[in-house]
């Protein structure tokens, strides 16, 4: 027999196969004899690597190829350069002249005023401690909130109807709503800075002068009080400065890290200081406040923020969402979305990988807290469950 003779045999050929090909010609061959031809003398690997090893490994890229891209991370964006980091010195029986000169900056006669600007999504429990920590510093609140999430969801107007909650801050409240544009399938991140620009308005209509200072950060990057207070108090500090916080997941419990940056204070220059979440400048001052994100007293406050915020793409299977699971992440420290690490070199993201352990220290976090912690037992640590409302 000729190789001519049996298309689909190798030299190596078996009984089987031979006795199909053997002596028959090609067109004599019944189908099932040369497909039966076709699988004996096809490589067995091969086969398992068609119908078996291509369908996993698509299925498997399908599960985990965003925690992939995350992991890879460091292969295709480089860290980006480092800040200058001002260490930060405080005590409460240090005067404010020589709290300001170990910093290098003079003294002021008389502080600052201070305005702290948010953009309000659902985040009732942590703007009363976030107000609360900021008030004796805070010449005027101003937030601004919309009946859409950033996702295109309708929302109801939380704050308004809460408003009664907030009556010491409202002498000092500037307060203003936006209309959303409800563009589905539109980025998120689209819809978030149309609000910031929002925002911006709002600001000038509070009536925020030069030289003013200005808070920009989410209601959940809470700066510490006496932060503020030194700002307001010291001459010759940057006209951008950011803020270095401590990084909380779910409560006070979880410390993830101390990378959060994202919140700034800047010295206000009319026509040129604009409101952004984005870094601004290469200074940050170092441990000055809490970043407590997903701390919710609800366990529908979680599925809600999870579905609004610009980030909704990480929500690649329903069940993510499923109430018990999200209580189980919770307990133990890991992550809602099944992500790894967000870092820039394999050394961070091998370091961080796996549950946050927990943290039983309850010092140095908002005064509030503390003075209201049957309130907000949830927010200390010790106290993961959540309410189903």
């Amino acid at each position: 027999m000729t190789e001519a003779g049996c298309p689909y045999c190798s030299k190596k050929t078996d009984d089987i196969c031979e006795n199909v090909c053997g002596g028959a010609s090609r067109a004599a061959l019944s189908m099932s004899r040369r497909l039966r031809c076709a699988l004996r003398c096809f490589d067995l690997k091969a086969l398992l690597l068609l119908f078996v090893g291509i369908p996993i490994l698509v299925f498997v890229i399908y599960v985990h190829g965003q925690k992939f891209t995350y992991f890879l991370r460091p292969l295709w964006e480089s860290p980006p350069k480092p800040f200058r980091t001002i260490p930060h010195y405080y005590h409460e029986n240090a005067s404010m002249e020589h709290l300001c000169k170990l910093h290098g900056w003079g003294v002021r006669e008389t502080p600052r005023r201070v305005f702290d600007a948010v953009l309000f999504n659902n985040e009732l429990d942590i703007l009363q401690v976030r107000w609360n920590e900021l008030s004796p510093f805070v010449s005027e609140f101003i937030l601004l909130e919309s009946n859409s999430t950033f996702t295109a969801l309708k929302k109801p107007l939380l704050f308004a109807s809460n408003r009664r909650r907030f009556k010491f801050v409202e002498s000092r409240l500037t307060y203003g709503t936006v209309g959303g544009r409800f563009v589905k399938g539109e980025n998120p991140f689209v819809e978030e800075s149309y609000q910031r620009v929002a925002l911006d308005q709002l600001i000038r209509i509070a009536g925020i002068s030069d030289d003013d200072l200005l808070i920009m950060s989410d209601v959940d990057e809470i700066p510490s009080g006496h932060t503020i207070n030194l700002l307001r108090w010291c001459d010759e500090i940057p006209e951008k400065l950011h803020l270095q916080l401590r990084n909380y997941l779910y409560s006070f419990e979880f410390h993830l890290d101390d990378d959060s940056w994202r919140a700034s204070v800047h010295r206000y220059r009319a026509g040129k200081t604009r409101y952004a979440h984005f870094r601004q400048s290469d200074d940050l001052l170092a441990d000055s406040g809490w970043h407590c994100s997903f701390c919710f007293r609800h366990i529908s406050e979680f599925t809600f923020k999870m579905r609004a915020y610009s980030h909704v793409d990480r929500i690649r299977f329903a069940y993510y969402l499923n109430p018990k699971r999200i209580q189980d992440v919770i307990c133990r420290g890991a992550d809602l979305f099944d992500m790894f690490p967000e870092e820039y070199t394999f050394q961070k993201i091998i370091a961080k990988l796996g549950p946050i352990p927990s943290s039983y220290s309850a010092l140095n976090l908002p005064g509030y807290l503390i003075q209201n912690a049957d309130r907000y037992r949830y927010l200390l640590p010790g106290n993961c469950k959540r309410e189903s409302g």
